[in-house]
C-alpha cells in the first residue's frame, strides 16, 4: 500500500468505528435520562383562559391532562408578560369554617393518565400584582415548571368572567364568596 492509500484506509476505519459506536449507543438506549420523557412533555392543557382584570390580581384556569403512566407535579407558574409574581393556589376551608384562597403546598399533583381541573373556586394559577391590564381578548403566555425541572408554556385568552365572584385581593380571604356558580 502506498502512503495515500494507508491514510485513506485509516480515516475510513476511524469513521466507521465512530459510526458503529454511535449506532450501538443509540440502540442500547444511550443516555437513560434523555430516553425518558420529561413531566412537561407528557402534560397538555385544554381550554386555558385568564380572567380579565385591569389591576391587582387575576387567575388562569383550564384542564391539565397527564398522558404519562407516571404522576407529574406542577411546582410553579409564571406569566411574565403581565406580572412578576405568580403562585399555585387552592380554595380550602380554614379553621373557622370559612373558604380561603391559599398557596397550594406541594403544587398541583397530576396523577398518571388523569386530568386536573384549574377552575374558579378551586385550584388555579394566581397572577398577582399585575404590571398591566389583562383585557378580554388579550392572550397571556403562562409557563408551568414541574418537579423534574422541565417546563411547558401555553397561551391563554383573557375573558370577562363574574362567575364565582372571586375577590383576588391581598389576604386571600374568600369568605362571602358565592361558590354556587363555577362555570365560565
Amino acid at each position: 500500500m502506498n502512503q495515500h492509500t494507508t491514510r485513506t484506509w485509516r480515516r475510513t476505519a476511524a469513521a466507521t468505528g465512530v459510526a458503529t459506536l454511535l449506532a450501538l449507543t443509540t440502540a442500547c438506549g444511550g443516555d437513560a435520562e434523555s430516553a425518558e420523557a420529561t413531566q412537561a412533555s407528557t402534560v397538555s392543557i385544554k381550554d386555558p383562559w385568564v380572567k380579565a382584570a385591569d389591576t391587582g390580581m387575576t387567575a388562569a384556569f383550564g384542564t391539565l391532562r397527564n398522558a404519562s403512566d407516571k404522576d407529574a407535579t406542577v411546582v410553579s407558574a409564571s406569566a411574565t408578560s403581565v406580572t412578576k409574581t405568580s403562585e399555585l393556589h387552592e380554595m380550602a376551608t380554614d379553621d373557622n369554617g370559612q373558604m380561603v384562597m391559599r398557596p397550594k403546598k406541594g403544587g398541583f399533583n397530576l396523577p398518571a393518565g388523569k386530568t386536573h381541573e384549574l377552575d374558579p373556586g378551586g385550584d388555579h394559577i394566581m397572577l398577582m400584582d399585575l404590571t398591566k391590564p389583562v383585557r378580554a381578548g388579550d392572550e397571556v403566555k403562562v409557563t408551568l415548571t414541574f418537579a423534574d425541572k422541565s417546563s411547558m408554556s401555553f397561551t391563554a385568552p383573557a375573558r370577562s368572567f363574574s362567575g364565582a365572584e372571586e375577590n383576588y385581593q391581598p389576604g386571600h380571604d374568600m369568605s362571602g364568596m358565592d361558590m354556587s356558580n363555577h362555570g365560565g
